[in-house]
């Protein structure tokens, strides 16, 4: 039987131009007590993708302790990543496969931060389709936009 998590960490990431300037948000949840925390931030020039792995980077960080964590994205790239990608990184000593040859992983530097991260937890994945009225994953892509706003430059709404 699986247990329910301890806490859910809604991510989101956004990019104004890709690349460009970029922010990424989250929400983290402990249903038990009802306790929230929302966070945003933002580097002036970024990829998308980049701000979604931050996004979750910077959710995990916030736990203080090994956390059964449900992680809710609606970025493929996170979580494909993180289920089918990584092992196979880490075994190719963070290559990855492209046609015959092996090509340094994008992002490394993050994919390795999210790994030392998730060995910490117990970490379940959950897509939702963005831009779907999902509200939690609505409110995300706020404060990632939040985040890109920060950084200075317009964007559009």
């Amino acid at each position: 039987m699986e247990h329910p998590s301890e806490v859910i960490l809604f991510t989101d990431g956004a990019c104004s131009g890709n690349p460009g300037p970029g922010g990424w948000g989250f929400i983290l949840r402990h249903p038990q007590s009802g306790k929230e925390i929302e966070r945003s931030g933002g580097e002036a020039n970024t990829t998308n993708n980049r701000m979604e792995l931050l996004a979750v980077i910077e959710g995990l960080k916030t736990l203080t302790r090994p956390t059964s964590v449900e992680l809710v994205s609606d970025s493929k790239y996170v979580l494909q990543g993180l289920e089918e990608w990584m092992p196979g990184w880490k075994k190719r000593g963070w290559k990855r496969k492209e046609g015959n040859q092996l090509k340094p992983v994008k992002n490394v530097e993050l994919w390795q931060e999210l790994d030392i991260l998730t060995a910490k937890h117990q970490v379940r994945f959950t897509h939702v389709k963005g831009h779907a009225g999902h509200p939690e994953n609505e409110r995300c892509d706020q404060l990632a936009r939040r985040g890109i706003r920060e950084q200075g430059t317009g964007i559009r709404e």
